[in-house]
């Protein structure tokens, strides 16, 4: 098929591309390369996709209105994985005119280019941030999402809400992932996993929020994949059992899913950093310090209905990502 992957020099998006690219799909990839980490790691990701036959990129900002209805209007792609977005919880806070622009602005240009060119699947990530305020263990995509606590949140949770709008009003499938902590090779380096790796290399202090008292359900990139490429191939339909009368926020008489994809198993920050500590082979400087405005303090996954409707539960120990993390790091870095 031929998919179109936004955000395609980002973590997720370009480790998609290449699992789409070896399995002979067709790969467009955009995304506008801005500086809100190191350009060259997403650089760098752009030349490992360069490599293979089927895969395009054009620089484009979700944001382009008219460069997005070209885009759909050229290309007529079968379906569309949505992974630009303004990431980062803190930084929504320091910068929230950048949430509205590439989260509801630019989600709004991908739903009208799939609405209008025929797309037969839209899949776009969502975020474990949704679940905001609550605080029942594990998170479950029945539950209420209706308390966030940061815009980078609020901003997923809208996106949730326009999708079910198209697929309500034009019958486009729709299907929300909610990313519970990725991390891997090739990672992001605002996340705490490369912070601290860095850090702790270079004999400096890291900062351990909470005082060290976080819960994440840290999931591991190749587990993210395999779900995300499950669901893209699994198009939303309608769910006969639903009723207005005990809505459930999950599905929908409309062709809307949303999924949970973590690792149900979560860990304290404590044992992530001691894991990687081990792999590095020094001990970490740190820093204890309160909690800070816009996190939570656990989370973690109900993965039952992926595990349902696509067969997949991801399952790699934190141990194990981490190993493979440090390798990268390793030999990315030349440290």
């Amino acid at each position: 098929m031929k998919i179109l992957i936004t955000g395609v020099a980002g973590f997720i998006g370009h480790t998609l591309a290449i699992r789409m690219l070896e399995r002979g799909d067709e790969v467009v990839g955009i995304d506008n390369l801005n500086h809100y980490y190191d350009v060259r790691l997403k650089e760098n990701r752009l030349v490992r996709l360069s490599a293979y036959p089927k895969f395009r990129f054009i620089k484009l900002d979700l944001a382009d209105r008219d460069g997005m209805k070209a885009l759909f209007a050229t290309e007529k792609f079968d379906k569309v994985m949505n992974l630009a977005a303004q990431a980062g919880v803190r930084y929504s806070i320091e910068n929230p005119q950048a949430y509205i622009e590439a989260n509801i602005v630019g989600f709004t240009n991908v739903l009208e280019g799939a609405r209008h060119n025929g797309v037969q699947h839209l899949v776009y990530a969502s975020s474990s941030s949704v679940y905001g305020a609550n605080t029942k263990l594990p998170f479950a995509e029945s539950d209420s999402v209706d308390h966030p606590i940061s815009l980078y949140a609020a901003s997923k949770k809208a996106n949730e809400l326009m999708a079910h709008t198209y697929s309500d009003l034009f019958k486009l499938p729709t299907t929300g992932l909610r990313f519970f902590t990725v991390y891997g090779p090739w990672g992001r380096p605002d996340m705490a996993l490369f912070k601290f790796t860095k850090a702790i290399l270079a004999s400096e202090t890291i900062q351990v929020f909470n005082h060290g008292n976080m819960v994440r359900d840290f999931t591991y990139i190749d587990d993210i994949i395999e779900g995300v490429v499950r669901v893209i191939d699994n198009t939303a339909q309608p769910d006969p059992g639903w009723t207005g009368n005990a809505p459930n926020p999950a599905t929908s008489y409309a062709p809307y899913r949303v999924y949970n994809i973590g690792n149900n198993s979560p860990v304290q920050l404590m044992r992530y950093i001691n894991a990687l500590e081990d792999q590095l082979g020094k001990k970490a400087i740190m820093e204890m310090l309160p909690m800070q405005p816009g996190d939570v303090p656990a989370t973690q996954a109900d993965v039952s209905r992926l595990e349902h409707d696509v067969g997949f539960k991801p399952a790699t120990k934190v141990e194990d990502g981490i190993a493979k993390f440090v390798k990268w790091y390793r030999d990315y870095y030349k440290s």
